[in-house]
């Protein structure tokens, strides 16, 4: 795009020079003076020259295009689900686009089905080909899977099931969900301006491949009525890795750890908090509590400026990261990351597929443009391309607009797309 008013000028002169030459031929021909005749010759060579050197500029042009350098080069395998996912992924891949162009880098993206659209193109939630593409990928950015439509197939065959099978397919056993209460958004929030204090701004690290919702499961009939038991089940090294990411990311934020089980009734939670305290110990500069996992959904709308990064396992993660995403006000805005032990990660908004609104422009895409922010920053090191969405999304907010979930008095409402616009114009 830079390049073409150069490039358009260049294709004015070309025509003129052509045109001028076939002019000056013909003179030739009606000329019998030599020193006329060889004048003519002499601008005929000099207006060939002219030719040659933009036809070989357009040439030069042509072969540094296509022997293009950039500065990075990342694979992104893209699932954009159900519901509004589609919305939502479209407008995230349109500031990766723009960053791209901003940064000089190059993403290409793999388009993959998993969730209800797989089952109704392959009968399945999670095709091979899925996982193979995501395996050989840089990164995965998903957008939201299920809906009523699935509802009624046997467990096994559920969207969610897709979720689950690729997280465990990809070894992604941390699932980071920030909580941060952007100000611009504060009247968004239900507390009361007493209990929010100087604001929210949390982290839950949350374990992500084991506990109950990948443990035996099992429903039968005993006695004449149905019966159904699912286990929870961790190991010393599932709990310490996660464990690890926990004291790792308190490091760079307020050095503050609260590690959130139920260790007065579990098994498998005296076995958690065990091996957590064990790992505290190499983080002495990391302040360190324990907390059961009641009093924690009971302490986070009553003093959740208390928090700063909390661990726990699968299925407290999943009711806790809930509630903590809407004490600031939207579930639409709130991004995360699913990561394991390379730097291949999966990217989503914590929010569902929303198919009430699907296909309307009334998403919000806030969620997965900011996840797809933390997929530059913890998958790929790109801290200040990161940071320029986020700054975005920032610039957008403090204008006054707004979606439909996070509509207030005073503000502008857009739809989906607008917003994305919005946001690839502050980038």
């Amino acid at each position: 795009m830079k390049n073409s008013p150069k490039r358009l000028i260049q294709g004015v002169v070309l025509i003129l020079a052509a045109l001028l030459m076939f002019l000056f031929l013909a003179m030739l021909e009606r000329v019998s003076d030599p020193l006329p005749k060889f004048a003519l010759y002499g601008i005929l060579v000099a207006l060939g020259c002219v030719v040659v050197g933009i036809v070989m500029s357009f040439a030069r042009g042509e072969a540094q295009k296509k022997e293009r350098t950039y500065n990075m080069q990342k694979t992104i395998a893209v699932i954009k689900g159900d519901g509004i996912g589609p919305e939502i992924v479209t407008e995230a891949l349109k500031v990766l686009d723009k960053i791209a162009e901003k940064y000089n880098h190059k993403f290409t993206y793999k388009p993959v089905l998993m969730g209800g659209c797989a089952i109704d193109e392959t009968d399945v939630p999670l095709p091979q080909q899925t996982i193979d593409v995501c395996q050989c990928a840089d990164s995965v950015l998903l957008g939201a899977v299920g809906g009523p439509k699935w509802d009624s197939l046997p467990g096994d065959k559920r969207p969610e099931k897709g979720l689950l099978g690729l997280r465990g397919a990809l070894g992604l056993f941390a699932n980071i969900r920030p909580s941060h209460l952007n100000p611009v958004l504060a009247d968004a929030c239900p507390l009361k301006d007493e209990i929010v204090g100087d604001g929210i701004d949390l982290m839950v690290v949350r374990e992500l491949i084991g506990g109950a919702y990948f443990g035996k499961r099992e429903t039968f009939v005993k006695d004449g009525e149905k019966v159904a038991y699912d286990t929870t089940q961790y190991s010393d090294s599932e709990v310490e890795r996660v464990a690890r990411v926990a004291f790792q990311m308190a490091r760079k934020r307020r050095s503050k750890v609260t590690s959130v089980d139920k260790a007065n009734v579990l098994d498998s939670s005296r076995l958690w908090r065990e091996v957590v305290e064990r790992v505290a110990k190499d983080y002495p500069d990391v302040e360190f509590s324990n907390m059961l996992v009641d009093n924690c959904a009971m302490q986070l709308v009553r003093n959740p400026g208390q928090f700063d990064v909390i661990v726990t396992e699968n299925l407290f993660g999943d009711i806790l990261t809930d509630e903590a995403s809407m004490i600031t006000g939207s579930i639409g805005m709130i991004p995360s990351a699913s990561l394991g032990a390379g730097n291949l990660g999966l990217y989503e908004p914590i929010h569902g597929s929303a198919p009430d609104i699907a296909g309307q422009d009334k998403a919000n895409p806030i969620a997965t443009i900011l996840s797809a922010a933390m997929m530059l920053r913890y998958s790929f090191d790109m801290d200040v391309e990161a940071k320029n969405i986020e700054d975005a999304v920032q610039k957008v907010l403090e204008a006054g607009y707004r979606t439909g979930d996070i509509m207030s008095e005073g503000c502008k409402q857009v739809g989906c797309k607008e917003m994305g616009d919005l946001i690839c114009q502050n980038i």
